[in-house]
């Protein structure tokens, strides 16, 4: 008989020794700290005025401008953020502790750029443009929490780690 439960599952940590020194080192995890809440602040005063479009009417110039710089910071903060996936675990995407977050950020940026070629393209109607980008707002929030889960997850396991060494 055991004297502990097993949990129902057992969690690889994020990270190795070495990878957590290669991800603390690194210029990038300052970048992608820096890109993240300026992403979240562009998505949330973008996310306003498509609002603010839907039900005045009012402002769909604006609105439109800021889905598109919605679009280019999440590609400026996916391609900085493989490469700091590079640095620290030596692909630039889809490495284990982080497949299922690249994985569906692959269905937010194609969902944005979906949104630009049917803008830039003069394909539908502004109802479907901001169908289409509330689309990609719904999938960058999952995605975000995503994130956000693991950054809990990597501060727990460092605090664990630092316990033991204590």
């Amino acid at each position: 008989m055991l004297d502990r439960p097993i949990s129902a599952r057992t969690r690889a940590p994020l990270y190795t020794a070495e990878q957590r020194v290669r991800r603390d080192k690194s210029r990038w995890t300052l970048v992608q700290g820096v890109l993240a809440p300026v992403q979240f602040l562009v998505f949330l005063i973008s996310l306003a005025l498509v609002i603010r479009y839907l039900t005045t009417g009012a402002g769909l110039e604006l609105a439109t401008a800021s889905i598109v710089l919605k679009t280019l910071v999440l590609y400026t903060i996916m391609i900085t953020g493989a490469i700091w996936e590079k640095v620290v675990f030596g692909k630039y995407l889809f490495a284990d502790a982080f497949f299922w977050e690249d994985a569906f950020s692959m269905i937010v940026i194609a969902l944005h750029t979906f949104y630009l070629v049917l803008l830039l393209g003069g394909i539908g109607s502004p109802a479907l443009h901001l169908t289409v980008a509330l689309a990609g707002y719904a999938a960058y929030v999952i995605n975000a929490g995503q994130f956000i889960w693991k950054l809990r997850l990597a501060r727990l396991e460092t605090a664990h780690i630092q316990g033991a060494a204590a």
